[in-house]
């Protein structure tokens, strides 16, 4: 397994947070191809059926999130400490609670998804096409979870190749069925928008079974030999860690999915080219983002090795490093497009839309706010690192719900829709401020998953060879004396 605990902390940031960035992008990519061929194909109702589906799909992958994450932290930190007995059960543990969490949501999702679609309030004309949508992508709900899990956990594990290659796989196979299963295209059937779910289904289907096949023949400590299938057995102290420290991860992905749907009803209210601009600025926000969540899980899975190895000072340095080039690399993109920003607007609206010059207007406001964002996320990868995932929470709470949309409600009196979009940069800072200062401050130090012993850890019995700087000067004394013993030697 890659080793995260040791090496240039910089260089293997970047190497690790690229496949991460990319599979990212991959999924971007993929959800807009799958909009494209259902808008041209099966026009605007059968998009909004997936508009609709999709709000309930991220809804649960929120969830799956948080305590993929948790079980991510949890195998990252037995990783660190060499205790492969413990990175066992966690994954034996997890793998039986993802498998009896998916079935359940499965079949309570396939069976209320009409109650479901009818509470969102699904346009009629959408609503036959949402069911048949939405039943599918239920149905394969487990596959979506293992899928999730594995993806995560390889990344905690400090491998963060293969999950991209295995995205790469899976989007590549989506995007090639998509047109063939909604047309029915030579041998396939004509199954309409249940194709593009049924795509979705294969595809990841596929891709699970190889990349399970895979780490068998790596003989990956993710995947359970049957001499070790008693480690299928619950493991109470991982199960109560997936929950509560996994919940408050799910809900912050749930904070700001209800904060941008509440954001989108004030845009709405200053028309629909205002909506269209906001809409077209959002799509570019999407991909500038990117860098610093990649940067945010690569930081967060170096910590949990690091943590779990004892190695406290290193994750110091890997927070300052990420914190450095997530400022560097959320800049950059940023610049280019104040540079070039009708230019690349121009991808998401026609040339003379009045909406794109509303939308040079909001990234001229907005865009620079994403860099006090990227850092705070590095901050908060670092602190969940350790399982103190409660403060990251509330932190969020507070810079959007305590500052973004009061201030948005407050201002916009006076200032109209700009209010709205002063509201971000603001939110940003008080989030970086806050994750700062209990990252400085708080006592996320103490704070485990599960009791690890680092391996090689033994009592400081004050006899141990100098450190540092003390090392360094030891090791070139040395150096210094060796012509010496070899003259004596040859005497």
């Amino acid at each position: 397994m890659p080793d995260l605990t040791t090496g240039p902390i910089g260089k293997t940031l970047i190497l690790f947070a690229l496949p991460v960035m990319g599979s990212n992008i991959l999924q971007s990519l993929n959800g807009t191809a799958n909009a494209v061929w259902v808008s041209h194909v099966l026009g605007e109702a059968a998009l909004t059926a997936i508009s609709n589906s999709n709000q309930i799909f991220f809804l649960m992958l929120g969830a799956m999130f948080g305590m993929s994450m948790a079980a991510n932290i949890m195998i990252g930190q037995a990783v660190g400490a060499g205790d492969r007995d413990l990175a066992r059960r966690v994954v034996g543990t997890a793998t039986l609670f993802f498998l009896a969490l998916s079935t359940v949501v499965g079949a309570l999702g396939y069976t209320l998804t009409p109650a479901i679609l009818t509470g969102m309030a699904t346009p009629p004309d959408a609503k036959r096409d949402a069911i048949a949508y939405l039943r599918v992508i239920f149905t394969a709900i487990p596959i979506l979870y293992a899928f999730t899990f594995l993806m995560m956990a390889q990344r905690g594990a400090g491998d963060s190749r293969t999950p991209f290659f295995f995205s790469l796989v899976a989007v590549g196979l989506e995007v090639t069925l998509n047109p063939l299963l909604i047309m029915g295209v030579g041998p396939f059937p004509r199954l309409d928008i249940v194709g593009s779910a049924t795509a979705t289904l294969i595809a990841q289907s596929t891709t699970l079974a190889v990349m399970v096949t895979h780490l068998y023949r790596r003989r990956s400590i993710l995947v359970l030999t049957p001499a070790e299938w008693r480690s299928f057995r619950p493991d109470w102290d991982v199960v109560k860690n997936l929950v509560f420290k996994g919940l408050p991860m799910a809900f912050q992905m749930i904070v700001i999915s209800l904060a941008a749907v509440t954001m989108m009803s004030l845009v709405n209210g200053y028309g629909s080219t205002t909506a269209a601009a906001y809409g077209a600025a959002v799509q570019v926000w999407t991909y500038v983002q990117m860098p610093a969540m990649a940067l945010g899980a690569a930081v967060s899975s170096m910590a949990a090795q690091n943590v779990g190895a004892g190695n406290m000072e290193r994750v110091g340095k890997i927070a300052r490093v990420g914190v450095m080039y997530a400022a560097i690399f959320s800049a950059t993109p940023i610049v280019i497009i104040y540079l070039l920003d009708p230019i690349i607007l121009q991808a998401f609206l026609p040339a003379g839309s009045p909406s794109l010059p509303i939308a040079v207007h909001i990234n001229s406001i907005v865009l620079w706010g994403f860099i006090p964002f990227g850092m705070a996320f590095i901050f908060s990868g670092i602190v969940r690192a350790t399982g103190a995932v409660w403060p990251p929470l509330l932190a969020m709470i507070i810079a959007l719900w305590g500052v973004r949309v009061p201030l948005a409600n407050a201002l916009e009196p006076m200032l109209g829709a700009d209010a709205v979009w002063l509201s971000f940069p603001a939110g940003s800072l008080v989030s970086l401020l806050l994750a700062a200062a209990y990252y400085r401050w708080g006592g996320w130090r103490k704070s485990r998953m599960l009791p690890t012993t680092p391996h090689g850890e033994t009592l400081d019995t004050g006899m141990a060879p100098p450190s540092g700087v003390e090392e360094t000067e030891v090791a070139a004394e040395a150096a210094a004396r060796a012509p010496e013993k070899e003259t004596e030697k040859a005497r």
